[in-house]
């Protein structure tokens, strides 16, 4: 015993014994004086705190991210200039999938990193695809709504999904990537991340630049089939999580090579006018040919954590977390986001989540919130807890001020989904599939609209033919061998039961 850590309360008393409740005699009734049980009970009702509303499936592990290249002519940020080391949590998931949820499911997935630099951390918060499904944060709810599950059923709802896409032609490049070959990554490490959102950089001049970030796997791409992906959930419901521990356990440490796309801040609008869409839709990539990939750096994951919960559960990503250096951008989506995360973070986790080890930042952390749960570290100076105050209280910094917006407008809102190209990206993207990615395609979107009202999946096909005629009509030929294949199905079993 003298070499083993001795048992105690969460007050630090030691316990006794751990192995019986307190009772009058031995088959006596148990006391309400026993406050060890009762501790012991009262925590275990309260292990488990509301999962996320969306990426509730994760995965994540510790890493670095080491800058190779010179991109200081984009970013005063000190983790983007040449030669930096810094050490980094990424955490990936699934989007509609709930805690339960099998990993190998055709899903977007989630690509969540947070850099814990010397000027705070900085976090990007993005999926596996370069656009989402909608441009405004105002859908935004409601598309969460169709993935998750019907009121009255308690089950997911093909017909919502349908109804919601075909009504959202701006879903339809997110949509052609989910139902292709991409949609199901066969492990995190075979996957691209994206900022997916455009922010900014700027730098010591003053000099704003609008940005995309990207993170290529270096490990090659892997997708499963739906009927691959079926075998795997048969035998293991885990496969993501088992993947990426067991990779980084035994020493293969995964790798993305980090990226930026950028584009001056003045461009926008000539961009918008060469292109037919805004620079800050998230429902469109940058075309590459105008603004190419500069490589930045490389992304590695060499550290699992030690315990699942405290580091991955309750890890908290912000698009709000940004550095000196990095800015946002009037992307819609992005704006809305801002103020969701952290607002989800406060109300799942605490009023002071950023305080979890965790999510700490490595460096010092100085400011003027009071109260609430747990408020661990605050108010290091009693004196000052206000501002502007004569006790030497922490105070701004103006030379960490970020430069103005010089690409601005008036304040509305506006319809900028109405009349924009909504089409020709899904297009270009189809176009790039040879012919056994688009029957794959076809197929897999006929299979996922079974049982979706008749008028729902005909003003789908339209928005297909829209893309490319040869889209729409694959589809329907999909469907109408699908509708075949059960008819013939269900004769056999009816002829099987007539026979006994």
């Amino acid at each position: 015993m003298a070499d083993r850590t001795r048992l105690t309360t969460t007050a630090g008393a030691p316990l006794s014994s751990n192995q019986n409740s307190k009772t009058v005699g031995p088959r006596g009734p148990v006391l309400l004086e026993d406050y060890q049980l009762i501790e012991k009970l009262a925590h275990q009702n309260r292990e488990r705190v509301p999962e996320r509303v969306v990426h509730a499936k994760g995965w994540g592990a510790y890493g670095t991210l080491t800058v190779t290249e010179d991109v200081s002519r984009y970013s005063r940020a000190k983790v983007l200039q040449p030669g930096a080391k810094t050490e980094m949590l990424a955490r990936f998931s699934t989007v509609a999938g709930e805690q339960g949820a099998a990993d190998a499911e055709r899903d977007v997935r989630g690509f969540a990193l947070k850099f814990y630099t010397e000027e705070g951390n900085w976090d990007i918060v993005g999926n596996n695809t370069p656009v989402f499904f909608v441009a405004d944060p105002y859908k935004f709810p409601d598309f969460i709504h169709t993935q998750k599950r019907h009121p009255r059923t308690n089950l997911r709802s093909a017909t919502a999904m349908w109804d919601f896409w075909s009504l959202c032609p701006e879903s339809l490049h997110q949509v052609t990537i989910l139902m292709s070959d991409r949609g199901i990554p066969t492990d995190p490490s075979r996957m691209n991340g994206y900022g997916s959102h455009t922010y900014s950089l700027w730098n010591d001049k003053g000099e704003r630049f609008w940005v995309k970030f990207h993170f290529k796997t270096e490990q090659g791409h892997a997708h499963f089939t739906n009927e691959e992906a079926e075998k795997v959930i048969a035998k293991s419901r885990e496969s993501y999580q088992e993947a990426l521990y067991g990779m980084i356990e035994e020493g293969r440490f995964p790798k993305w090579t980090f990226y930026i796309q950028v584009m001056p801040e003045m461009e926008a609008e000539d961009f918008e006018k060469k292109t037919g869409w805004s620079a800050f839709d998230l429902t469109k990539v940058w075309p590459h040919g105008m603004y190419p990939l500069i490589k930045v750096g490389e992304m590695e994951l060499n550290r699992n954590p030690e315990n699942y919960f405290c580091e991955i559960e309750q890890s908290a990503f912000n698009p709000s977390n940004i550095v000196p250096g990095i800015g946002f951008s009037p992307d819609k989506m992005l704006q809305g986001r801002l103020f969701s995360y952290p607002d989800a973070h406060r109300y799942r986790i605490g009023t002071h989540y950023e305080s979890l080890p965790v999510n700490k930042p490595k460096s010092p952390v100085a400011h003027y919130h009071m109260g609430g749960t747990m408020p661990f570290g605050l108010q290091t100076n009693p004196d000052a807890y206000y501002e502007p105050n004569s006790f030497n209280g922490p105070v701004e910094d103006p030379s960490v001020e970020e430069p103005p917006h010089r690409y601005a407008g008036q304040v509305g809102r506006y319809d900028h989904r109405g009349e924009a190209d909504h089409f020709s990206q899904p297009r270009a993207l189809f176009n790039l599939f040879d012919d056994g990615q688009k029957q794959r395609l076809f197929h897999t979107i006929a299979g996922a609209m079974q049982g979706v009202p008749q008028f729902i999946v005909d003003r789908q096909l339209a928005l297909f033919d829209q893309v490319d005629p040869a889209y729409g009509a694959g589809v329907r030929k999909a469907i109408e061998e699908q509708g075949r294949d059960d008819a013939e199905a269900s004769l056999s079993t009816s002829h099987s039961a007539a026979a006994e």
